[in-house]
């Protein structure tokens, strides 16, 4: 069938918007109708040269949508089913077993390298191979076949333009708190980075009861942003400020009870060590290239200092998402406030705004004229 679909082409060009072939899915495979999908900062990565997945490749990994056609061994999916899509995983190995897929231990292959695990692709420009399978799903396209393990199903009375985010930068601040940190109500945390990942986070702590949520940022409108969303404390990162000092202040003279560290810059995983209590917990989401070193004065960790990572919300996207559903439904989780819509013609100024910092989360709406958004 035919379909419209992003085409990123090689490092840092713009993505095409153009005409694709796609094939029918397999046995375990899903043919999905493309609600919205929204754009994280992996897939600029990709298209800038930064992560090793082929070009060119249509890539997308918080896609929302509808089953059009299931598989054949597909049983949990059925035609009008709305699903959000996540990561794909092999669903057998040790961390797949414990219901956390992040640590699945294809999840570079299954999800980075532009085909299925056997090389073979579901996407065509003119008779040439498109790589596809992004994440197992590709959304950045009117149509995608996806692989059953990156479907999730969701309610379908719930607007699905705004729900693709929940399987990436969403999930991961909501669930770096809720499932990582999981701090008790009552207690303190410090935000770093007013982002997607870093508000979905800050929400999430609201959700969970903690009384003092201090938020730190260089961006002043983030901070206003942070603040209409339950930030109790703000802190502006300027130059001559000591933003741990200033989080000292704001808790007792101890520093927080948890930080979480969402900017992937190094000298600020190093303030957010510094910013918490004894005993206290810092969790990392920001990404650094592979081999970057941190530096930490060994003192604070002696002194009872947790640092840990966190992929992806440490969740199960199949039972998480639709917790972030509910949270969405019912007010707590208010996913228009830090989202702008864009037709997906306007995909690489939807980029453009995303890196500027104009807009927190960009969602790339298909075209489908002949079909609501639900």
């Amino acid at each position: 069938m035919k379909i419209t679909a992003a085409l990123a082409r090689g490092a840092k060009q713009a993505l095409a918007v153009t005409a694709l072939e796609l094939d029918e899915p397999r046995d375990d495979e899903v043919l999905v109708r493309v609600v919205a999908s929204g754009i994280c900062r992996t897939d600029i990565d990709v298209r800038d040269g930064y992560l090793p997945t082929p070009t060119p490749v249509v890539l997308g990994h918080e896609g929302s949508g509808v089953v059009v056609r299931a598989g054949r061994l597909v049983r949990q999916f059925a035609p009008g089913d709305h699903v959000v899509m996540s990561m794909g995983s092999c669903g057998v190995c040790p961390s797949c077993q414990v219901g956390l897929p992040a640590y699945c231990v294809q999840h570079v292959p299954l999800n980075f390298m532009g085909s299925r695990p056997d090389g073979s692709v579901c996407m065509h420009e003119r008779g040439e191979h498109v790589h596809s399978h992004f994440f197992s799903q590709s959304s950045h396209a009117s149509f995608t076949v996806a692989h059953q393990s990156s479907l999730v199903k969701v309610a379908d009375d719930v607007d699905l333009r705004w729900l693709g985010p929940l399987a990436c930068g969403v999930m991961t601040g909501a669930g770096g708190v809720i499932n990582t940190l999981k701090p008790e109500a009552g207690t303190s945390i410090v935000i770093f980075g007013a982002g997607t990942v870093g508000l979905s986070a800050l929400m999430a702590s609201k959700i969970v009861g903690c009384s003092r949520r201090i938020v730190v940022d260089n961006k002043p409108e983030r901070l206003a942003l942070a603040r209409e969303l339950g930030a109790t404390d703000t802190i502006l990162a300027a130059a001559g400020v000591d933003v741990a000092a200033e989080v000292r202040s704001l808790t007792d003279g101890l520093g927080a009870h948890n930080a979480f560290e969402s900017s992937g810059v190094k000298s600020v995983i190093s303030t957010a060590l510094t910013a918490i209590r004894e005993r206290g917990t810092c969790v990392m989401t920001g990404v650094l290239p592979q081999g970057s070193v941190v530096e930490f004065d060994a003192w604070q960790l002696l002194r009872g200092r947790t640092v840990r990572g966190s992929v992806m919300g440490d969740c199960l996207p199949s039972q998480f998402i639709p917790r972030l559903v509910e949270f969405y439904r019912q007010g707590l989780l208010p996913l228009e406030k830090i989202s702008r819509l864009y037709p997906l013609a306007d995909i690489n100024q939807a980029i453009e705004d995303g890196i500027s910092g104009a807009v927190v989360k960009a969602i790339v709406v298909m075209p489908h004229p002949d079909a609501t958004s639900t």
